[in-house]
């Protein structure tokens, strides 16, 4: 007569289940471990991509903002914007960024995480390192969207491990100029080599006068003339009154840069630079985290996040 094993009372109603070895409750061994830590390779049960409909796949990727150039009027601090949405490229869908006709183009990305670093910015109480640094992310994240469909590429073909395979680089004998405008522009513009492989820095110090709000050039590193059809990025974080904005565009284009090759990049924007930069600059794109409703009569964004340059580095 076969004797029934009894359940040990203190073994855990738990252990009687054994997760496969490929199920999401498998952990690995120590040996497993071991050798994923040393870079050994690890055999997997071959993956089953699951079948995406086409809807799931066609998510914007940022908001696209045209700027019809009004004139600006005391009472009405925010301009009409005629808001749509662009989506991304797409190797599925062959989607394809907006032309602007010669209008200048705001876009603002959707993004949570450049959501998420405007936010940082905004505190108050958020203290310098984690400022600069916050503002170093937001600079990444907003050149990165800024490069789509824009950066010159060469085609060829590599020798992989396996076989031959045709290949897009970023084409290094025309690197991307960038123009930081100090002293702000740095913290934005700190991260921008981690982003774009071939790059030129060129940097443009302007001071704002604080009564008159007027910009005064005391660095000035660009090039006397610059070759024809440079991509350049300016980045200013704070695009207020439109002074100091409208001032380093105008020193580029002296030197031989359209409108059209020129792209802004900026933290946080509002109307009145907006405003400026359309009514001059026709082609432009602007890429900024924020658009703020208005600016006070001391020249800064409301609510903005205060003195950019100040913040970052602590004078």
């Amino acid at each position: 007569m076969l004797k029934k094993k009894e359940r040990d009372p203190t073994a855990s109603d738990c252990s009687r289940f054994r997760p496969h070895p490929h199920s999401a409750l498998a952990m690995p061994s120590p040996s497993t471990a071991t050798a994923a830590a040393a870079g050994a390779p690890l055999h997997r049960r071959p993956y089953a991509p699951r079948r995406l409909t086409p809807a799931a796949c066609s998510l914007p990727s940022r908001a696209l903002v045209k700027f019809a150039p009004a004139p600006m009027l005391a009472h009405r601090p925010r301009p009409c914007l005629a808001v749509a949405r662009a989506a991304s490229p797409d190797a599925a869908t062959g989607a394809k960024l907006p032309t602007s006709g010669g209008q200048m183009l705001v876009f603002v990305p959707p993004h949570p995480l450049i959501k998420h670093w405007v936010s940082v910015l905004r505190n108050e109480q958020t203290p310098c390192a984690v400022f600069r640094s916050a503002m170093a992310e937001l600079g990444r994240l907003l050149v990165y969207e800024a490069s789509r469909d824009w950066l010159p590429t060469i085609t060829g073909e590599i020798q992989t491990p396996v076989a031959v395979s045709s290949v897009e680089f970023i084409d290094p004998r025309e690197p991307v100029m960038v123009v930081p405008i100090l002293r702000a522009g740095l913290a934005l513009a700190e991260n921008v080599s981690s982003v774009l492989p071939a790059t030129k820095t060129y940097h443009l110090g302007l001071r704002r006068d604080e009564e008159t709000l007027q910009p005064s050039i005391y660095l000035n590193n660009l090039p006397n003339k610059i070759p024809e059809g440079t991509r350049v990025l300016v980045v200013d974080p704070m695009l207020a009154t439109g002074g100091t904005i409208v001032a380093a565009i105008d020193l580029l284009i002296e030197r031989g840069v359209t409108s059209k090759q020129i792209k802004v990049i900026s933290a946080v924007a509002a109307p009145p630079a907006l405003t400026k930069l359309s009514n001059k600059f026709p082609g432009l794109h602007v890429y900024a985290g924020m658009i703020d409703s208005e600016v006070d009569e001391k020249g800064y964004i409301v609510p903005g996040l205060g003195d950019a340059g100040d913040r970052s580095f602590a004078t």
